[in-house]
């Protein structure tokens, strides 16, 4: 069957098949065919056929490659014997022919396979898109290609004794006529002669043969194309390359050809192949522990964030030239988070996917998307944070690993994206939901069950992403004691019912803190966002655990008054959320500390020093510490220095004074944990399988079932043939792909004779256009390098 062939087959397909065909294959339509035949090409075109293989299973899959390496059309009563010798005993005939007819279902709908029940076919393209199929190496004609006949002639008189030769040609050809290629292809095919070869080589030779037979089927030989025939050969290689169960492909390559590796495989295509899935394996736990596990870590999680933020509101750090966050500074806020690098990385990439995060003004600053976050309900902020997790296409594992340039890859460098990361994060999370409850699968049994659902995915790349999505999944809290937890599952499903399971399972808030004569202060559970916030802003967490201890400083004091709260303030929060009365020592902490603070006022001189007690700045001045600010008395009461504000102020703090920063107005800057924000972006949410809207998938078949109905032959224009610079002719067939548009276009054909040619342009890959030829009405590739020029027609 041909090209034309498969388009009249898809156009005798329902709509409700075509609607199938494009549900599963959405790229097919973006954009739309004008008609059926430009479905077809488009269907044909390597990309797109590609892209449907590496979305088949493993069975699914070794059906194709079976019914591809068939020399005609196969029924499936053909296909299921071949199919069952590779299946292991253990599974009945009912499940294997259970499983090839939904094989066949599959491939048929998605436009893989076509054809009528009893004539099957490969789709146009197919068969080249799969080499080589089942591991296998490349035909003996291929292997044999290069092989100059007098080479042939040694080579078949090595393997058929009844072999006279001497009748070769410039071609290749042997007695009689017959392509010598042909005659050694059709020997190597043979069961007795293969076995024969077999058996006359020595036994090492066989182990090296049997290590090929399964794949890979081909290895690096030293001077592969050396002569040898059957009596000079000496090494178990060349008895092998001299009886032709191995050919030079190349001056280091050697090959094992396609027909002695099916001969060997004794009628078997693969070699074990499972109709079904591998089952997943693993440790049992209770599901209502994991899950309470999973909340702990969820809430965890979101406070990590939380406090990132507002870390990076008063500090934050700054933009790498290239992007990205540096080193020192992904190491000081994981010691600043208690978390280890890993984790504190991943903390960074969540926060930025989620839109918390941004580069603004060549500092990492949170967003004005995370003062909107912060006061939403904890299971409401975990469901964007989880949500964001499973979107990105990042990769926060390989933070700190080396790249290919032997640089360090940093949290937020651009480097750390990975195409197909979110895709592959998504197929974990969905294998992780179709665990029966309680199971925590090992990783080793997931990636066999990935290996399975995507065998054509890169094995590892797609293993290393996959081991950083369950180490992930388990810190974020998706998992809990490696189980998928309820609100885990609906994050994998995508269904938005996330939160509304983490809620119920998350410790409930508290509004107050026991108050201790030594300066701490203890939250008995997680607080609420209100009180953790101004505690936060007060007093500095000391340890964490099953409570949460909090230490007041003079430093952390300051810090609250900085941000513009007086003594006052203070104190009546702590004793409106204080189960016990606040002590003396913290409110004489606070008193001293707020008398003494902002006594002395800092301003740009480049800066100066403003106090309304002279003594004080005598004081200062005396201080033989402040030689370095290069100080001067302006007044009794003011002093310049050439230092910037924000290094005086620091050097006055360090002194042991409490310095407040003011305006050029004289008024006080106050230092708001959220005055710096910047603009940030959402990533979009990926699913394992996203599918198109049944509504626009009706509007397409529609629209090429419309345009099918009004084709009719067109005759190419008179005239002069259209011509046009290269690039402008590339651009323009761009455009008429991207805009499903018609374009006139001048054509040289194999004699060199200029055509002119009224095309439809579906793919422009490889150096070749995929067309639908409405002068030829039939989908045919052309030669970039033979048009000559483009011009537009009207649709």
């Amino acid at each position: 069957m041909t090209g034309t062939d498969f388009a009249d087959w898809l156009r005798g397909r329902s709509d409700e098949l075509l609607q199938a065909l494009v549900a599963a294959r959405p790229e097919l339509v973006t954009p739309v065919p004008a008609h059926i035949d430009g479905l077809a090409a488009r269907a044909s075109s390597p990309s797109a056929i590609g892209r449907a293989l590496d979305r088949l299973d493993r069975f699914t899959l070794a059906v194709l490659e079976t019914l591809a390496l068939r020399p005609g059309p196969a029924d499936r009563g053909t296909l299921l014997p071949l199919l069952r010798r590779a299946v292991p005993a253990d599974h009945d005939d009912k499940a294997v022919a259970s499983a090839l007819d939904a094989a066949l279902d599959v491939l048929t709908t998605r436009a893989l396979v076509y054809g009528t029940a009893d004539a099957l076919l490969p789709a146009p393209g197919v068969a080249e898109a799969l080499e080589p199929p089942a591991s296998l190496g490349p035909p003996a004609a291929e292997v044999f290609r290069h092989h100059p006949p007098e080479r042939l002639d040694v080579l078949l008189g090595d393997i058929d004794p009844a072999y006279e030769g001497g009748g070769h040609t410039d071609g290749g050809h042997t007695d009689g006529g017959r392509p010598a290629r042909e005659r050694l292809a059709a020997l190597l095919a043979d069961a007795a002669t293969v076995a024969r070869l077999v058996g006359e080589v020595s036994p090492q030779a066989q182990t090296a043969l049997n290590e090929l037979v399964w794949g890979p089927a081909s290895g690096r030989l030293p001077n592969a194309r050396r002569e040898v025939d059957a009596a000079s050969a000496q090494s178990p290689i060349e008895q092998l390359l001299a009886r032709g169960l191995l050919g030079a492909t190349g001056e280091e390559t050697v090959a094992l050809p396609r027909e002695v590796a099916l001969v060997l495989r004794e009628g078997r295509v693969h070699r074990d192949l499972s109709p079904g899935p591998p089952a997943l394996e693993g440790s049992v736990r209770d599901q209502d522990l994991a899950d309470r596990t999973a909340a702990g870590q969820a809430f965890t999680f979101v406070r990590m964030v939380e406090e990132l933020c507002e870390l990076w509101s008063v500090d934050p750090p700054g933009v790498l030239r290239a992007g990205g966050l540096a080193i020192r500074d992904l190491r000081r806020t994981a010691q600043l988070l208690d978390l280890p690098e890993w984790a504190a990385g991943l903390v960074v990439e969540v926060a930025h996917a989620a839109g918390l995060v941004a580069a603004g003004e060549g500092e990492w600053l949170p967003t004005g998307g995370y003062d909107g976050w912060r006061i939403k309900a904890t299971e409401d902020r975990w469901a964007v944070l989880a949500d964001a997790w499973a979107a990105m296409e990042r990769a926060p594992g390989l933070i700190g690993e080396r790249d290919d340039r032997d640089r360090p890859m940093n949290a937020l460098h651009p480097d750390l994206r990975r195409p197909g990361a979110a895709q592959t994060r998504a197929r974990a999370l969905a294998v992780l939901e179709s665990a029966p409850p309680g199971l925590a699968p090992t990783p080793e049994s997931v990636l066999a069950r990935l290996a399975w659902e995507q065998p054509r995915r890169r094995p590892a790349l797609r293993d290393r992403l996959v081991r950083f999505a369950l180490r992930e999944a388990e810190h974020i809290g998706v998992t809990g004691l490696g189980v998928p937890s309820s609100h885990g599952r609906a994050v994998a499903r995508g269904d938005g019912a996330a939160a509304g399971l983490l809620g119920p399972l998350l410790p409930e808030a508290v509004d107050h803190v026991l108050l201790q004569a030594d300066l701490t202060a203890v939250a008995p559970g997680p607080l609420t966002t209100d009180l953790g916030r101004r505690l936060a802003l007060m007093a500095d967490v000391e340890s964490k655990g099953a409570a949460t201890v909090y230490r007041f400083s003079e430093q952390s004091v300051r810090r609250a008054l900085d941000a513009g709260h007086s003594a006052d303030d203070l104190l009546t929060v702590l004793e409106r959320h204080s189960a016990t009365p606040v002590p003396q020592p913290l409110r004489y902490l606070v008193t001293d500390v707020a008398r003494r603070h902002g006594r002395i006022r800092v301003g740009t001189a480049s800066a100066y020093i403003r106090c309304d007690d002279p003594a004080l700045l005598d004081e200062v001045l005396a201080d033989k510490r402040a030689h370095l600010l290069r100080l001067r008395r302006l007044a009794p009461t003011v002093l310049a220095s050439k230092t910037s504000r924000a290094a005086l102020v620091d050097s006055l703090r360090a002194m042991g004074y409490a310095p407040v920063a003011e305006s050029l107005e004289g008024d006080v800057v106050v230092a708001r944990a959220d005055a710096r924000r910047t603009e940030g972006q959402l990533a979009a949410r990926v699913t394992a399988n996203t599918a198109p809207d049944p509504e626009v998938v009706a509007a397409a078949v529609r629209a090429m079932r419309a345009g099918d109905s009004r084709r009719r032959p067109v005759e190419a224009p008179e005239g002069q043939v259209p011509r046009s610079p290269a690039t402008a002719t590339i651009s323009a067939l761009q455009d008429a792909i991207r805009q499903g548009s018609r374009v006139w276009i001048g054509y040289l054909d194999s004699q060199g004779h200029a055509t002119s040619r009224i095309l439809e342009p579906a793919r422009m890959e490889g150096g070749y256009l995929t067309a639908y030829d409405e002068t030829r009405a039939t989908v045919h590739r052309f030669a970039l390098h033979r048009i000559t020029g483009i011009a537009e027609i009207g649709r």
